[in-house]
């Protein structure tokens, strides 16, 4: 795993807004029509290479396909590559997503926001039989394409996102196993497979777990603080279960809040959890950062100390607002987490996705290339204050 031993690397998290001429490719399936697969498989094709040429050009050092093989969701997608799943309407009253503190606050807001992003429409997930994986083939396919996209543009490091155990098809039914905890445990070692092919293929996992954080809003109340405490302590025993033989500098791991733009008031402090992120065995850290509910979460790293060897890519760039942080902004972000961390353990990315499935997306395409480049100009700015005249002074490392 690249550090940033001469300059601040840039990142993101994973997923990106689909380029128009694949999104108009998976309409059709999207609409329960036949596609042409052949045509599909082209413009496939092309639409990663365009994803990665465009990160090149916004300056980002470690990149992803974008996600753009997924046709559901960033977590959703593993119900096209595990067996043991059915798909089911809704039953009426039974919108699994539509709870939580927050949600029962500003029920006002989640109604209209949620007939906007079209959670309305969606389906339930259940559970009907033994859980493996079978999506060799559209893995294989991604591997495929990412590798001949970094062939034409060749980047410092490259990383395909997937989902954590825990944030695999998430408000999923049981109606198979003996317990929920048995569910989980069949999928990590499903999704084994997954992360180990990744990596074989010479890339780095990053495992998207925005379910870690976003329970608590749902379980407390009625449950207590430390039974959240308890029920995470659970997920990252089986996170570290299903990366075993994998080494540790070949995982990043991704923590945030949820990527909906809503209040977040009931959101978990960074402070109560962290042990348990770091308790991850990743090289990496990808913690959510920069919107204004969890901003002020980087004194965190004034009293935890970042494990030796590990790497810091917080978000300083926000996925949810249309407005593009200033180069300066991100500059300042960075230089304050360097101070704590030492400037080598650092690397910039983003809070969350831009695009939680095919056709939910945060900011305007426009928009995300621009927050891209504003988060290459800041890392560049970072740089020169942390390795300019003064800098080795100013900076201190924990490592």
């Amino acid at each position: 795993m690249k550090k940033s031993d001469k300059r601040i690397l840039t990142t993101h998290v994973g997923s990106l807004i689909r380029p128009d001429p694949l999104l108009e490719c998976m309409r059709p399936t999207h609409a329960g029509k036949p596609v042409d697969e052949a045509t599909h498989a082209r413009v496939l094709r092309e639409s990663v290479s365009e994803i990665v040429r465009a990160q090149a050009a916004a300056g980002v050092d470690v990149v992803s396909d974008g996600e753009c093989g997924k046709a559901i969701s960033w977590s959703q997608y593993a119900l096209e590559r595990l067996s043991g799943f059915e798909r089911r309407p809704f039953q009426p009253g039974m919108n699994r997503f539509a709870r939580g503190a927050d949600r029962a606050r500003f029920a006002a807001f989640y109604d209209e926001l949620d007939k906007r992003d079209g959670f309305a429409s969606m389906t339930d997930s259940v559970c009907v039989g033994p859980i493996s994986y079978t999506g060799q083939p559209q893995l294989q396919r991604d591997i495929d394409n990412f590798r001949a996209a970094l062939k034409e543009f060749p980047r410092e490091e490259a990383f395909l996102p997937v989902a954590a155990p825990s944030s695999v098809i998430p408000d999923r039914i049981n109606e198979y196993y003996p317990s929920e905890d048995a569910c989980l445990e069949a999928i990590a070692e499903a999704m084994r497979a997954e992360y180990r092919m990744i990596v074989d293929a010479g890339f780095l996992v990053q495992l998207d777990d925005a379910r870690a954080a976003v329970t608590y809003d749902r379980m407390v109340p009625p449950a207590s603080h430390k039974d959240y405490l308890n029920w995470l302590a659970k997920q990252v025993e089986v996170i570290n279960h299903a990366l075993e033989g994998i080494a540790e500098e070949k995982v990043r791991y991704h923590v945030c809040w949820g990527s909906w733009p809503g209040p977040h008031t009931s959101d978990v402090p960074l402070k109560d959890i962290v042990h348990l992120v770091l308790k991850v065995k990743a090289g990496a850290y990808l913690i959510e950062g920069a919107n204004p509910r969890h901003e002020h979460e980087w004194r965190v790293w004034e009293n935890v100390k970042l494990p030796a060897g590990k790497v810091l890519a917080p978000g300083v760039i926000s996925h949810a607002t249309n407005v593009v942080e200033h180069p300066e902004l991100v500059a300042q972000r960075l230089v304050r987490l360097a101070r704590l961390v030492g400037r080598e353990n650092v690397m910039a990315s983003t809070d969350c996705g831009f695009a939680q499935g095919p056709f939910l997306r945060r900011v305007h395409p426009t928009i995300m290339w621009a927050k891209l480049e504003s988060l290459a100009e800041g890392a560049r700015l970072a740089t020169s204050e942390l390795w300019g005249q003064g800098a080795r002074s100013a900076t201190r490392s924990r490592a």
